[in-house]
């Protein structure tokens, strides 16, 4: 009868399954209570403002960034409700996960729900890095191109590629497991060939986005610098440019220090063939998930609207001179030309400059 019991045992209860009763502190409540509100008031102010910026837009290059920034955030406001509302269920209600879904569809649906909504703000981060890189480098194709419509598209491919990836289990490639504390579910880390090749997957797919956004939105940056503090004045990107290169750096670095030691830790674990350390794992799960906050807060603070209330004295509707010196430090350099150019014209007109065998016309500046 064990025998049997065990052979009928769904297989996302098989492994690292908790047992029905254990002890859970009140403090896990709290936390993942708090962790989904704050995550889904942040997303839902931050759809609002991008909503509202893109209706104000008339840029091409604009509109295709604020529509990857949209989709970002309805991923992430997605991820957090559908994760948020099972976790905090379980925690207020101790359900049995057993009695409640002996056939593993409820289990598989998380672990389906954590992998896409994973691995989609890593994607969409990678997909804007490019966008980024074509709109800097290549600003006459980007606009002929990337219309509204075709950023639409991408932003669909990005979920179709996550939720491939996702599938994956549905077609023997690894499985989803039941997870300690009991309240969630994931891919079962180890080194078994099905299980080892989902892992390394789910591993790579993130760490080459962040590579990939980390090499381009470098460049991207260097390209930015030289154009804004060129010389000829009329190659000076418009403010918009380094608005959304700001943001774009802040998203990179957020998903680099949420993700990363989750990504390196289950390749590292799989590759090792040691088992699974389950209070680590849970401190990178939770460390992944703040991304999902910071995404949010990085749209509703660095705009430009904001920065102009914490400096007031830069000149943002002008060049890269009067970003960064007062205005009325630009004004005494005005009138000291000026005065310049007076007396100049001035001696030239009482001959007091040699003659040359050409003559030379000196034009009047306006500044």
């Amino acid at each position: 009868m064990m025998n049997l019991s065990n052979e009928t045992t769904p297989i996302c209860f098989s492994i690292n399954s908790p047992p029905f009763k254990f002890n859970q502190s009140i403090g896990s409540v709290y936390y993942s209570a708090t962790f989904s509100s704050l995550g889904l008031t942040f997303n839902l102010i931050a759809f609002v403002v991008l909503l509202k910026t893109f209706q104000r837009t008339h840029s091409r290059s604009r509109s295709s960034f604020l529509i990857f920034l949209c989709g970002l955030v309805v991923t992430d406001f997605m991820g957090l409700l559908v994760t948020g509302c099972i976790v905090v269920t379980f925690h207020i209600t101790r359900f049995n996960w057993r009695e409640l879904d002996p056939d593993c569809v409820f289990c598989n649906f998380m672990g389906m729900s954590m992998v896409f909504y994973g691995l989609c703000p890593l994607l969409l981060g990678a997909t804007m890095a490019v966008e980024r890189f074509v709109g800097i480098n290549r600003p006459f194709s980007h606009s002929t191109r990337m219309t509204k419509s075709r950023a639409m598209y991408v932003v669909l491919l990005v979920w179709v590629v996550a939720g491939g990836v996702s599938l994956l289990p549905q077609v023997g490639v690894g499985s989803y497991h039941m997870q300690i504390p009991g309240s969630w579910c994931f891919f079962n880390i180890s080194s078994e060939t099905s299980d080892m090749a989902l892992c390394l997957i789910f591993s790579l797919v993130g760490l080459l986005s962040i590579a990939t956004s980390f090499l381009l939105n470098t460049v991207s940056v260097v390209t930015l610098v030289k154009v804004c503090c060129g010389q000829d004045a009329s190659q000076r990107r418009r403010d918009y440019e380094v608005e959304m290169m700001v943001q774009l750096i802040l998203i990179m670095l957020i998903a680099s220090i949420c993700w990363c030691p989750l990504l390196v830790f289950i390749a590292q674990t799989v590759l090792s063939g040691k088992g699974l350390q389950i209070r680590s794992l849970l401190l990178f799960i939770r460390f992944a998930t703040w991304n999902q906050i910071l995404d949010p807060c990085v749209y509703i603070l660095f705009r430009r609207a904001v920065l102009k209330r914490l400096f007031p004295r830069w000149d943002w509707s002008q060049g890269s001179i009067r970003t960064l010196y007062p205005a009325s430090f630009v004004g005494t350099m005005r009138r000291l030309t000026r005065t310049s150019l007076a007396d100049h014209e001035g001696a030239l007109s009482k001959g007091k400059y040699r003659e040359r065998s050409f003559n030379v016309k000196v034009p009047t500046l306006s500044l």
